[in-house]
């Protein structure tokens, strides 16, 4: 899919029909206001490199690092954004591929954070494509959807049959300890997820969409007494998926519980999703990391570094 063909099918969005004025200060997708990033991994000389780099402002990566010391061979590549955070016309757009036999980790230098907006949105399009015997680890930091900020994304994820992708989207409510109002005070919080096979065939698609005013969010099934929620998905071969989810242990404490996270499967036998909330972003990064390590030993016969990541 072309960049304005991935941005005009956000822009066509039903829940974006409210948002459609134009910025005072830029014109929305103006120059500079369209941040794109295209990488893309492979085996050279028997080790993974990270040999396609394209970058446009506000987003940059630098270089692939090898720091992991659990997995050494492991390029590292964290995505920084110099802009500050998200404004108000913004359109950014990812591509990520991971080449036969590849692998790669990929996550942010800090927090997605969406500013406050009076006019328009902002909007995001990631391609990710995991080919055959690929390893990926897609975890980019909490997203953090500022009071009157409208937000919407869509990531398209093509994985082969025998690859694995842990590919993951972790949202904290708002600047929860800066002004009361600014928990659940956004407008508009859309994000789609699709997975596919190489040929074309789809797997299964989830969307969430959070608007301003819903009351469901403080059902008891939902967010009630949580502030942070993630959804990781694995997708990976079936014989694996089922010897990640005997380790996984739920975890669901009956009193006062800080955080409550569990495993299901996904469709088609696609893999798995981990699904946690918490009172802050340290309570769901503690589960998303459980979940993380088991995918890693079950994976690749590696584990996480005692200090690394996230602490």
């Amino acid at each position: 899919m072309t960049l304005p063909a991935a941005l005009g099918l956000l822009d066509a969005a039903r829940e974006l029909r409210g948002f459609q004025t134009e910025p005072a200060q830029m014109r929305a997708a103006a120059p500079g206001k369209v941040g794109r990033l295209r990488l893309g991994f492979a085996m050279r000389d028997g080790h993974s490199v990270l040999h396609d780099l394209y970058r446009v402002a506000p987003l940059l990566v630098q270089q692939a690092l090898y720091w992991d010391e659990a997995m050494p061979e492991l390029p590292v590549c964290p995505i920084i954004s110099v802009g500050g955070g998200i404004l108000q016309g913004d359109r950014y757009t990812i591509d990520i591929t991971v080449e036969e036999g590849a692998c790669a980790h990929i996550s942010t230098q800090g927090a997605n954070r969406i500013h406050c907006m009076d006019a328009n949105y902002a909007s995001q399009h990631q391609m990710v494509t995991v080919g055959a015997g690929g390893y990926l680890e897609y975890l980019p930091d909490f997203t953090i959807p500022y009071r009157g900020s409208r937000f919407i994304a869509r990531s398209d994820l093509v994985v082969a049959a025998d690859a694995t992708l842990l590919y993951g989207e972790m949202v904290l409510a708002g600047r929860k300890h800066h002004h009361v109002e600014e928990r659940f005070g956004f407008d508009l919080l859309s994000m789609e997820v699709t997975v596919r096979r190489p040929d074309g065939r789809k797997l299964f698609g989830e969307k969430t969409l959070i608007e301003k005013g819903d009351p469901t969010i403080a059902f008891a099934a939902v967010m009630q007494g949580f502030d942070a929620f993630a959804n990781i998905l694995c997708v990976t071969p079936p014989g694996t998926a089922t010897r990640i989810k005997e380790r996984f242990e739920s975890h669901f404490p009956s009193e006062a519980p800080r955080a409550a996270s569990g495993v299901s499967r996904l469709p088609n036998a696609a893999g798995l999703m981990l699904r946690a909330v918490g009172v802050e972003t340290y309570d769901v990064r503690n589960e998303v990391r459980r979940f993380w390590r088991i995918v890693r030993e079950e994976v690749r016969g590696r584990s996480l570094p005692i200090e690394s990541y996230w602490r």
